[in-house]
C-alpha cells in the first residue's frame, strides 16, 4: 500500500512537469534555427536524395530517380 502511494506520487509529479506553458515572449526562442527538427534544409535535401538514390526507389518524399542518383 505504501509502495503504491509512493509510485502514484512519483508518476503524478512527472506528469506535472510535462505541462509547459509557453508565454508569447518566449516563442522567439522556440523559433530559433537550433530548435528546429531540421536545422539545415539543404543537408536534409542531400540526405534524402542519397537515400532514395541508393534504395533505387521513388516516392514518399516526392523525389524521382533511379539507383545511380542522376535525376
Amino acid at each position: 500500500m505504501k509502495g503504491q502511494r509512493l509510485v502514484l506520487i512519483l508518476l503524478s509529479s512527472l506528469l506535472v512537469g510535462c505541462a509547459v506553458d509557453v508565454k508569447p515572449w518566449q516563442r522567439d526562442q522556440l523559433a530559433e534555427q537550433k530548435m528546429q527538427l531540421v536545422t539545415d534544409p539543404m543537408e536534409q535535401s542531400f540526405d534524402e536524395h542519397i537515400y532514395f538514390s541508393k534504395e533505387a526507389a521513388s516516392g514518399g518524399k516526392g523525389v524521382g530517380g533511379g539507383g545511380c542518383g542522376c535525376n
